[in-house]
């Protein structure tokens, strides 16, 4: 399919599923599918029972005489995703069609758009903002900010390789932690950094190790994910510099797992602090709003120095989140140490981006 600026919409060739449906409310399931084919010419008889087959894998046959009124949100999106697919475009574009379903109903239809998408090997662009929708349909994914494309690859590239600290938050359930710290290059010992009143050695040898030494004495955020934090035993051994440790205070049951939430006393970051610009100063004579109180509030000062504070990527939260199983979970008040898995440790610099290369 080349440029398509310069045609008229009916002559691209593309087909639109909205995120509401967008049945005509006077016509049938049959009706609203057919009336593609009506469009284009088709032969009347061939063109039923095209709609009929289709209706068929959709689940829909049982009601193909019904009134869009008289569906179910799912079912009104089966029909409109039916009435897409029987024209055999060359693109279809998809905006967010399951943001308005139940969690349940997501989840199915999510694995049926997925199969029929895919057997009928047409390129589709699918609009979500469910990390979980974009993560298992997805052959490419594209994650944009505020119209800013920020990474682009597959779906295991961008979790595991993320480019910014925006991506890798957004692609994280559980949170990722995102820790404040310092890179210090020292002579004998490795990358240090420092994150307060706890410390990560990056040894020399590691293969980022020549792209991080340019960051000596500089901010950087270390992204872990939860699942490269593991419990040691008391008593255990563990390597100097992969150990972070802390108070247990919350513990959250997922039944498969346990999260587990513990105070270490460690600087966080908000990813949606970064990459944008600075805002504006606020008039010092202006009367304090609503914001302004619920700084004090929560212990984060206003004005100029706060807003460069918060620019800077400070947060009043200092957890850290690990996942452990139901039969090894610890209890709240319990002090824990935690091996990092310093491999998968992202690290990215002030302005959000990587410090490392990204491969692609």
């Amino acid at each position: 399919m080349g440029v398509a600026n310069d045609l008229a919409p009916r002559e691209r060739n593309v087909a639109m599923v909205f995120q509401e449906g967008a049945l005509y409310p006077h016509r049938t399931v049959k009706g609203n599918m057919m009336f593609p084919l009506e469009v284009s010419g088709d032969d009347r008889a061939e063109a039923s029972a095209r709609v009929v087959e289709l209706a068929r894998a959709l689940g829909l046959n049982t009601m193909i005489d019904r009134l869009p009124g008289t569906l179910s949100g799912g079912q009104r999106q089966r029909a409109a995703i039916g009435r897409a697919l029987i024209r055999e475009p060359s693109l279809f574009l998809m905006d967010e069609p399951l943001s308005s379903l139940d969690a349940g109903l997501r989840t199915e239809l999510r694995v049926e758009i997925a199969a029929l998408v895919r057997s009928s090997r047409t390129t589709t662009v699918y609009v979500t903002h469910d990390q979980i929708e974009a993560m298992t349909m997805a052959d490419r994914m594209a994650v944009l900010r505020d119209g800013v494309l920020e990474d682009v690859g597959t779906p295991e590239q961008i979790y595991e390789d993320p480019a910014t600290v925006f991506v890798a938050a957004f692609l994280s359930s559980p949170p990722i932690n995102l820790l404040q710290a310092t890179l210090w290059a020292v002579e004998g010992e490795g990358l240090l950094l420092d994150l307060g009143p706890q410390r990560l050695t990056i040894p020399w040898d590691d293969p980022r190790a020549s792209s991080l030494i340019s960051h000596h004495g500089q901010m950087v955020i270390a992204g872990i994910r939860p699942d490269t934090l593991v419990p040691i035993a008391p008593g255990a051994p563990a390597r100097q510099g992969t150990v972070l440790s802390g108070q247990v205070h919350a513990l959250e049951f997922h039944g498969h797992e346990w999260l587990a939430y513990a105070q270490a006393g460690i600087p966080t970051v908000d990813a949606n602090e970064f990459g944008r610009p600075l805002p504006a100063a606020v008039p010092a004579a202006r009367r304090p709003g609503l914001r302004d109180r619920l700084r004090e509030m929560l212990g984060r000062p206003s004005g100029k120095a706060g807003q460069a504070e918060e620019h800077a990527g400070h947060h009043r939260r200092s957890d850290l989140i690990f996942r452990a199983n139901p039969g090894q979970r610890p209890n709240r008040g319990d002090h824990v140490a935690l091996t990092v898995n310093l491999d998968r440790m992202l690290l990215f610099g002030a302005d959000g981006r990587r410090v490392t290369p990204v491969h692609r």
